[in-house]
This record gives C-alpha cells, structure tokens and sequence, in this order.
C-alpha cells in the first residue's frame, strides 16, 4: 500500500473499539492525518517538545505519558532531542529518567509568559501533545466527568497557540488540545470540548496508541520495527510505581483508560502488521 493508503489503514485501526465516539472524530478530519503528522517528525533534528499529562484526583493518568515516552524514546534513538512538558506530580516523576520541562503557571497570564519563555529558550523543532487537557471556551479546563480541574491543571495550550513550529496534539474524547480544529464536529458529544487549535490533529481510542501510530509511519520510511522496542506493560508499571492511575477507574492499576495493557499491545501488533514488520 503506499503512505496514504497505510495512514488510512491506521487511523481505522484507531478508532475501531470507538469507546469515546472518536469515529465521529475521525471523519471529520482529512484522511491522512497521521501521514501529515509523521512527516512534521521524520529526520527531525534539534529540541521536540513532548507535552503529556492529565491529571486525575491528585496525581496523573496513565492515557498519556506512556505514549509521550514511547514517542520520546523513538525519537532520541532516531537523532533529535526530545523533551517532557508536564507539570508536577509527573514532571517529579519523570525528572531522573527524561529531560523534563516543568509547567509551573497555574493561571492564563503567566502560562502564556511561561510559554513565551520557554518556546524562545528551547526553540523547539515541533511540539506534541499527546492527551493534554485543552482550554474550553469559558477558559477553563475540565475532565470526561465534566468536574472542572482547573486549580490541578498546568497549562500548555499557550505552547501549542504561541509555537512557530510545526504543533500535533492527540486526544481520544474532545477536551484534549487540538479539539479545537473539530468543535463542531463533536458538539454533540457528552464532553466540554477544548477550543484550542493545532496544525495536525490525530485522534486514537486512546491518546497513548496515537503515539504509536505516528511511530508506525515513521518506521516505515526508516525500515526499522520501531514498535518492537516499546513495551506499554513496562512503562505502565514504572508510571504506576510512580502513582499513575487509570483515568476511568481511578485506580492504580496496569490499565489505560479502563482497558488492559495487552489492548494496547493488539494495538501495536496490528500497526507493525500494517507497517510490513508482521505478517497480517
């Protein structure tokens, strides 16, 4: 099959379980989306600024930061220089294992000074977001619930609506960053919808596996199975041993957005397949 083609193929495989209607999504998006957002990525050089991290009671979600570091593992093994923005308790988290940068703003104004400060410190090759909470309109944040997490959220969007680089969020629900593009689409959904916009947005069942179908792509230009060297279970139990939860049980337990890890890794099986490193 050629690019288009495979792009197509991922984005079904993606929105196949359709948990949070990311069909809908889907099909209010130019195919070939993840096409486009691989090749914001391929042979990147220099700063990538990776934003995760959603919180959930007092610490963070699972749906997220395993799809950040498996995008930042592949992408320092492929040259670039990746970099976590998340706020605290993640960033804590991570600060041993990862380039960290700490989102530290709890407020409108000094989130967009943060971002202008950092955007012109780091100057990054492209930034990602990957199930980051997005601004809705009454300038707040809020989860699947519709509890508002504002006073618990770092904010990002300023990154995302100030870069000078190329932006590409992932979200699996609507109140993701990067919904914004599609406001309309998913008015109808059972969700505040984030308003905040980016250059490529990429929807997945779970935002973690969006990550993996932007990995798919860029291993098929390299010729490298670069789905085979991540391992969601591993990193599921490093965040878990960390305080991670699930977003829809709350609990401390193996699992991303109520779904055992082994979903997850049908998931990369059937993208390695779709990529030419399996046999279907």
């Amino acid at each position: 099959m050629n690019e288009l083609e495979l792009s197509v193929a991922i984005e079904e495989v993606l929105v196949a379980r359709n948990p949070r209607h990311m069909r809908v999504a889907r099909a209010a998006l130019e195919p070939g989306y993840y096409l486009r957002g691989a090749r914001h990525l391929h042979n990147i050089q220099g700063n990538v600024i990776i934003g995760t991290g959603f919180p959930v009671t007092a610490t963070f979600e699972t749906d997220g930061p395993v799809g950040a570091i498996a995008l930042y593992d592949t992408l320092e093994a492929l040259g670039s220089r990746p970099i976590l923005a998340c706020g605290p308790p993640l960033s804590r988290a991570l600060t041993d294992d990862y380039r960290v940068l700490e989102l530290t703003a709890r407020n409108l104004e000094a989130a967009q000074q943060e971002a202008n400060e950092q955007l012109l410190a780091f100057q990054p090759s492209a930034i990602v977001s990957i199930e980051r909470p997005g601004l809705a309109a009454d300038g707040r944040y809020y989860n699947m619930r519709g509890e508002d997490i504002t006073e618990r959220c770092a904010f990002f969007d300023p990154f995302i609506d100030s870069a000078d680089c190329p932006t590409i969020a992932v979200g699996d629900g609507g109140n993701e960053i990067g919904m914004g593009n599609i406001n309309r689409a998913i008015a109808d959904l059972d969700i505040n919808p984030s308003v905040t916009c980016c250059d490529e947005l990429l929807v997945a069942d779970v935002s973690n596996w969006g990550a993996y179908g932007l990995i798919a792509i860029i291993a098929s230009w390299t010729g490298l199975d670069l789905l085979a060297q991540i391992s969601p279970v591993e990193i599921l139990d490093y965040l878990s041993a960390r305080g991670s939860v699930d977003g829809v049980t709350r609990e401390n337990t193996l699992t991303e957005d109520g779904l055992e890890a082994e979903e997850g890794l049908r998931v990369i099986q059937e993208l390695r397949a779709l990529s030419g490193f399996l046999d279907e």
